[in-house]
């Protein structure tokens, strides 16, 4: 996935409404906030986890899905808008 030392820390259960800039621009969008996350149950259905969530373009409100953990990848994606 990421090979690289510079790691994004983050709890993933409060990336709700973070908000995120890509390193090299996605469709000519730069900057995006997580809308929704994805969860599923754990094994013996005690609690949800977190999977993936919602990236939405904050010009033109375009989403797409990702798996969570692509954005601890500080070469791609860089936390708050910058």
């Amino acid at each position: 996935m990421y090979q690289s030392g510079n790691i994004n820390r983050f709890n993933a259960n409060k990336l709700l409404l973070s908000k995120w800039t890509a390193t090299a621009p996605i469709d000519k969008q730069k900057h995006f906030i997580v809308t929704e996350l994805i969860t599923e149950l754990t094994p013996d259905e005690s609690e949800e986890k977190v999977i993936g969530c919602v990236l939405e373009a904050v010009i033109n409100k375009q989403a797409f899905q990702i798996d969570w953990q692509a954005l601890k990848d500080a070469d791609r994606w860089l936390q708050g808008w910058k």
